[in-house]
């Protein structure tokens, strides 16, 4: 695949595919040039920039000169974003002392904002070609179930969980009362059923006592910060389904998910979802999902779910949601079916997981 064979790259990209976008331009402010001096690294370094000199420096230690030869190969291991096939991997700098992360490496956190690996063919290509042709913001995070390290795609980031909470709050609910409701349990997960749900919460004690359960759910599950409400910041919504539920938070809580105790009735219910509710992931074979959806006070449509789905690999906790600008729940739920389209061609390159004893 042709990388970016321009003799020089403009200040803060190096090799033309991963850009440091807070290095600014030449052009914004007033600086001198050492008649196109190049850096150690082969990437341009204006003399008045240092915090951009200092992250193009670290990242030009893993990049040779040479046509890229070294650059193809790290871009193709950073494409696959901490889900690489094994054996793969790129070079360390010459100092073995060196603490500075590999790009492989901070691809993977979600604290890199701004930086973007793109490699042809691959989940982080698909995804920005989506992207690009998407009117509104969605969002993507997928990690191993089992695992530790979660990649993050897209501009939509957090927002109302809605009916995604159904599923920790059943496990709470089935853990305080094993004897619940079966209807409810079932109603609450494979048909959405707000009634059912409802049910569920009030088994639990009252609002606050229900809140801590289900947010001792979430905390088991590896999220250490969403907090749920015990009050409806929204009358004519439910407390919990308001609960603000990040992407990356979420895909945490999927990664434990069929780990936890208690959790196999619910993962199992989550493989049964009603026909009419089968879009995006329901339409991964053997997806274990549950969707959530609602307007803002404007009326503009969330449309999001999260689960886990099965590559040859093992199993991958994904968490995915669209905020379309025409605000219609319609052209949310198409994203997601397009996002799941995206996924599907690739889950050979993720890596996948289980649950450890």
């Amino acid at each position: 695949m042709p990388l970016d064979a321009t003799p020089r790259n403009r200040p803060g990209t190096i090799s033309g595919s991963i850009t440091l976008p807070w290095c600014t331009e030449a052009s914004r402010f007033p600086r001198k040039w050492a008649g196109d001096k190049k850096g150690k690294y082969g990437v341009e370094t204006p003399y008045r920039d240092r915090e951009c000199n200092e992250v193009a420096a670290k990242m030009g230690q893993y990049i040779f000169t040479d046509r890229f030869r070294k650059a193809r190969k790290i871009l193709i291991c950073a494409a696959l974003v901490a889900f690489l096939v094994s054996g793969c991997g790129a070079d360390r700098a010459d100092d073995p002392a060196s603490s500075a992360p590999t790009i492989t490496e901070a691809a993977a956190r979600t604290d890199q904002k701004g930086l973007s690996i793109t490699v042809p063919g691959t989940l982080a290509a698909g995804f920005a070609e989506l992207a690009a042709g998407v009117r509104g913001h969605i969002g993507m995070a997928v990690m191993p179930v089992g695992g530790d390290q979660l990649v993050s795609f897209g501009d939509w980031t957090s927002g109302p969980a809605w009916s995604t909470m159904k599923v920790p709050l059943t496990i709470a609910a089935l853990r305080h009362n094993p004897g619940a409701s079966t209807y409810a349990a079932s109603a609450a997960i494979t048909a959405s059923d707000n009634a059912a749900a409802d049910v569920l919460w009030q088994s639990l004690g009252t609002a606050q006592e229900a809140a801590e359960a289900v947010q001792a759910v979430l905390r088991e599950g590896g999220d250490t910060k969403t907090t749920v409400p015990a009050t409806r910041a929204r009358p004519e919504h439910s407390a919990f389904g308001q609960t603000e539920w990040s992407l990356v938070d979420q895909v945490r809580f999927a990664a434990r998910l069929p780990c936890l105790s208690q959790s196999a009735r619910v993962t199992s219910l989550m493989e049964q979802i009603v026909t009419s509710q089968r879009w995006g992931l329901g339409e991964l074979n053997g997806a274990e999902f549950k969707g959530g959806w609602g307007p803002d006070t404007s009326g503009a449509y969330l449309v999001r779910q999260f689960g886990i789905i099965t590559a040859p690999s093992g199993q991958i906790a994904i968490a995915l949601a669209a905020q379309p600008d025409s605000g219609a729940f319609g052209d949310g739920m198409n994203a997601l079916d397009k996002l799941a389209t995206v996924v599907s061609q690739h889950l050979d390159e993720l890596s996948g997981g289980n649950c450890t004893a």
